[in-house]
């Protein structure tokens, strides 16, 4: 379970007085905790929505980043990207763009899809077959590029 594998680490993390290892953990630790007290969640998460969480986190910090970089304020951009490094240990490898362009070339295929207007059809069954190993954005922009 991912709680506890965070928890090892945070404690690693401690003893070698790794502060920004630590900042992405703890990070980490909060949005699992988070997650597990919203109304209408059980007491352990699944698998799937660890990895959600995890998408979520890496997605602000490279939002983040990008601001921080327009912004010429590099202190804070190495700050967020220490923890998106952090964060991206945990989550599945990603696919890189050719891999997702073969996924959702198959999914086309098998939608029978034709044009732009089918793009929501593929996009569901894109999404649900490439969770966690592929961001929305990237699905997104090759669903449309395939499509169009």
């Amino acid at each position: 379970m991912l709680q506890q594998k965070v928890d090892q680490e945070i404690k690693s993390a401690m003893l070698a007085k790794n502060e920004a290892r630590l900042r992405g953990l703890r990070a980490i630790k909060a949005a699992i905790l988070l997650a597990k007290s919203e109304k209408g969640a059980s007491d352990s998460l699944t698998e799937e929505a660890e990895v959600k969480v995890l998408q979520k986190l890496a997605k602000q910090r490279k939002e983040s980043a990008d601001i921080y970089q327009a912004q010429n304020r590099e202190d804070l951009y190495k700050i967020e990207m220490e923890e998106l490094e952090v964060i991206e240990e945990f989550l599945p490898s990603q696919l890189d763009r050719e891999q997702v362009v073969e996924f959702v070339k198959g999914v086309i295929a098998q939608t029978g899809a034709t044009s732009i207007k089918d793009m929501g059809k593929v996009m569901g069954a894109a999404n649900k077959g490439l969770a966690g190993r592929a961001d929305g954005k990237t699905i997104s922009e090759v669903v449309k590029q395939l499509l169009s």
